[in-house]
């Protein structure tokens, strides 16, 4: 059995993406223990797939001189993350188009293609809507982590298999470690102008937390979850500015890896988070979360898992404010736990479903 997952992996800077990775490793060896994996993403690119321009992937496909085809062929199986949250246009057409393609051409190739759970949507141009439909109608299961995803679906002609939960609920227990109080993920995607939130108010958000926090005696310690690297939307230049502003006063703890960070993520009382998988890390460990949302993925997954404390940036007039009631929200930890259950039972079926698939 030769698998090849798409658009995740154990290297990328991102931890989100190496979330998706682990956890998708993990069930389909529960599966399949004998399977051979292989992982694919913007980071780890195979040479046969010149995805530079989604027009390169085209050309490819009738030309066959990096020999794409004959090398999607070797799998049994096309297992596509889509990095959890670009099965849709919001990240703009090129991105969904290039793995859209790749997703088609493995087909072509003679591989069962699954759309592992994830985000569906939202689709906001016809091209965006053609593409996800086309992907959809050519899978052979298509599973969503939330209801919203699998309403997308639906909306395209082809209803999901199953409304499931995020794959990190399939990652095992790590050993706690460390003695943090309040870990706070501050997203160098939102720290800049970009097109999901103000990014002004963002930032002017992060400092209130952070001063509020520190003057009721929290201990706050950043946490980058988007580890440094070439691409600018890093968390990590930000964390360290930060940290020089308030003259050591909060702490920063930097990953080495996916383990270090749940490890870590595991062993404090609460996370803070503007990353969606910095929230998902934590209550998949039973760590309270609270999710500063820049998009519609958080909150209906978050609503399933039965955890309320998802505050919109686009919608909150002040998020801030709101921020520090859900720190002071009764019960939080045995809430999480219930929620780390509810995530666990949610995934479960999903391995069954696949085994009957190749």
């Amino acid at each position: 059995m030769r698998i090849l997952v798409g658009w995740a992996g154990d290297s990328s800077p991102n931890l989100g993406v190496r979330v998706l990775g682990r956890g998708s490793a993990d069930l389909l060896r529960a599966t399949w223990p004998d399977a051979r994996i292989e992982f694919m993403d913007f980071g780890a690119r195979p040479v046969a797939l010149p995805w530079g321009r989604p027009r390169s992937l085209v050309r490819e496909r009738l030309t066959g001189r990096a020999g794409m085809m004959e090398w999607l062929a070797q799998f049994d199986l096309y297992w596509d993350t889509r990095s959890g949250d670009s099965f849709a246009d919001i990240y703009g057409i090129q991105r969904h188009a290039k793995m859209s393609l790749v997703h088609e051409f493995a087909v072509q190739a003679g591989a069962a293609a699954v759309l592992a759970p994830q985000t569906i949507g939202p689709f906001r141009s016809r091209r965006g809507r053609f593409l996800a439909r086309r992907n959809l109608r050519r899978s052979a299961l298509a599973f969503a982590r939330d209801p919203s995803s699998a309403g997308a679906a639906r909306d395209l002609g082809r209803p999901v298999d199953r409304i499931t939960t995020d794959l990190v609920f399939g990652i095992s227990q790590p050993t706690p470690s460390g003695d943090h109080d309040v870990l706070l993920n501050v997203s160098g995607l939102l720290w800049k102008a970009s097109d999901h939130v103000d990014h002004g108010s963002y930032r002017a958000a992060v400092h209130t937390i952070i001063s509020r926090l520190l003057a009721d005696g929290r201990r706050v310690t950043l946490l980058p979850h988007v580890l440094d690297s070439h691409d600018a939307d890093n968390d990590v230049p930000v964390s360290r500015a930060l940290q020089d502003e308030y003259d050591g006063r909060i702490g920063l703890h930097v990953p080495i890896d996916l383990d270090d960070a749940r490890s870590v993520i595991a062993g404090a009382k609460l996370v803070i988070g503007a990353r969606m998988h910095a929230c998902l890390n934590a209550l998949s460990t039973g760590t309270p979360a609270i999710a500063m949302a820049y998009s519609r993925k958080f909150q209906p997954l978050m609503a399933e898992l039965d955890w309320p404390h998802v505050i919109s940036l686009a919608e909150s007039t002040d998020a801030a404010s709101a921020v520090l009631r859900a720190v002071d929200a009764p019960a939080l930890p045995d809430r999480a736990g219930s929620a780390m259950a509810r995530g666990q039972e949610l995934l479960a079926p999903v391995g069954d479903l696949v085994g009957g698939v190749v």
